[in-house]
């Protein structure tokens, strides 16, 4: 059994926690779905369908790929919206009108956690910004999402990933040279300006619960695209800072590594990754280049960065005389890093992918075909469970209310003047 089906635990680490979740595209649903995973109860609250506007999170129309439904027809739920919003339950409220934001108040009182990522301001016109909220509900962790942060010349600018990769400095250092075929400026093949601002927004909520938990008092949590993409710049900004010299991009190569690229082998390409010196022995060894070792301009890391003009050539020679595979056993052989450049149905096909569970199969209303990316996060007592699947819109508004003590004359009504749908 593989572990993405295993038993469902009968406790998650977040069990007990519910998260108001106001947020949508990627950012805020990438940490409220890493929260639901852990087993908190994650309200996603979107938009009902009005005329000129389907309603919902943006990214259910961010399409194709749909789900294909049992007919095999196509479905409105893409792709990309199933890839970040399960074990949510979805309830469709205008918060535009007075009583959907009562509904929204109500929520915000019972719920442990909130998270937006409305533009600077948006929430204070509705009376739901972080004072308001946090003078109903004092035990509340309220997170804001947005591309530049809730201070700052560029408060008031949208914030898009593709962006802030440009602004935060990635793409300075991401691409081939620019004097080499290809070189310029190139974004990195997944929002992780998003992602990553998601990820530090859950741990920055767990920090936040475990105050709250010990002294009763909620607090605001402000977390900026921006602010992520120059901190995840990790050692490049350290080098920037220690010397005052900006990185240069550099293709497949490593800032601070030699040899940590990739090789063009005969038949195709494979990653080198010799991490220390005694690696690099053995690396040599493995291509008959034993001498190498021994030159002062490569015996250490540091001269070997200092000479990397020198050294990579006569590297890649030897290695564009023989098949990728053959490489790639002697490198396993040996104990020197590296391995394959894989495409994404050879990543799922990998057996020790396979062996981790990174594929889950999910029940939905429409499809019995669902397929997800599972969760990286492995723990012994508390693991993740896979609860819902992502939710169709508004398919929990009547149980939520219900829960809340509304009557189903009330609910109708309310669906019969559009607060909720």
């Amino acid at each position: 059994m593989s572990e993405a089906n295993s038993p469902r635990p009968s406790a998650m680490a977040l069990q007990g926690v519910r998260v108001l979740d106001l947020s949508r595209v990627l950012a805020g649903p990438w940490c409220t779905q890493t929260l639901a995973d852990l087993g908190a109860d994650v309200i996603k609250v979107e938009r009902p369908p009005k005329e000129g506007h389907p309603g919902g999170d943006d990214t259910r129309g961010w399409g194709p790929p749909y789900l294909k439904d049992r007919d095999g027809g196509e479905t409105a739920e893409a792709a990309y919206y199933l890839g970040a919003n399960r074990n949510k339950r979805s309830i469709a409220i205008d918060i535009a009108s007075p009583r959907g934001q009562a509904l929204i108040q109500e929520l915000a009182a019972r719920a442990d956690v909130l998270v937006e990522n409305y533009k600077v301001g948006d929430l204070s016109r509705y009376g739901l910004d972080a004072a308001a909220l946090l003078e109903l509900n004092p035990r509340l962790v309220f997170c804001s999402v947005t591309g530049f942060g809730q201070t700052g010349p560029y408060r008031d600018r949208a914030g898009y990933d593709y962006a802030v990769q440009g602004l935060g400095g990635l793409m300075s250092v991401t691409g081939e040279a620019d004097a080499l075929p290809g070189g310029g400026p190139q974004k990195v093949g997944v929002a992780v300006a998003d992602l990553f601002t998601g990820m530090y927004a859950t741990v920055a909520i767990l920090a936040a619960l475990r105050h709250r938990d010990a002294t009763g008092q909620g607090q605001v949590v402000d977390m900026a695209l921006l602010d992520t993409q120059v901190a995840m710049l990790a050692n490049l900004g350290a080098n920037y800072l220690a010397t005052g010299k900006a990185p240069r991009r550099m293709g497949n190569a490593h800032q601070n590594i030699v040899p940590y690229q990739v090789f063009q082998a005969s038949d195709g390409h494979l990653i080198v990754a010799v991490g220390n010196d005694g690696q690099f022995a053995k690396f040599c060894d493995l291509l008959e280049l034993p001498e190498l070792p021994r030159d002062p301009r490569f015996a250490t890391n540091a001269q070997r960065v200092r000479h990397r003009d020198e050294l990579v050539p006569m590297l890649a020679e030897r290695i564009a005389a023989r098949p990728r595979q053959h490489w790639l056993d002697a490198m396993e052989a040996a104990k020197v890093p590296g391995g394959a450049i894989n495409d994404l149905g050879e990543v799922f096909d990998d057996p020790q992918v396979r062996h981790r569970g990174m594929v889950v199969p999910m029940d939905h209303p429409l499809s019995d075909s669902l397929r997800l990316v599972a969760s990286p996060m492995k723990l012994s007592e508390t693991p993740v469970a896979y609860r819902l699947p992502p939710p169709l819109l508004g398919q929990h508004t009547d149980a939520i209310l219900a829960e809340m003590g509304h009557g189903p004359d009330a609910i109708a009504a309310w669906r019969k003047e559009g607060v909720i749908a």
